[in-house]
């Protein structure tokens, strides 16, 4: 018998930093509301992606993964350049 995995998670963002071998800085934006002051506002995330060729560079608007981990901070691939 053969167990059905969960979905792997997706996001999209923004290049942040290149400058490492293989590896991107990816961050994510979100918008969300003040709980008291119903002020919108704009939150931000930062994950550390694989990118075996190299080939996205600083301003590229990414999708990345979630995968295994691969180093102490990696725990996301790049799948596709958007933009």
């Amino acid at each position: 018998m053969q167990t059905k995995r969960g979905a792997k998670k997706e996001r999209v963002g923004v290049v942040v930093s290149d400058k490492m071998d293989k590896t991107i800085v990816v961050r994510i934006e979100r918008v969300t509301k003040h709980s008291l002051y119903n002020k919108v506002i704009k939150k931000f995330l930062k994950f550390k992606a694989h990118d075996e060729e190299n080939k996205a560079k600083t301003g590229d608007k990414v999708k990345i993964a979630e995968t295994r981990p691969l180093s102490k901070d990696k725990r996301w691939r790049l799948v596709e350049i958007l933009k």
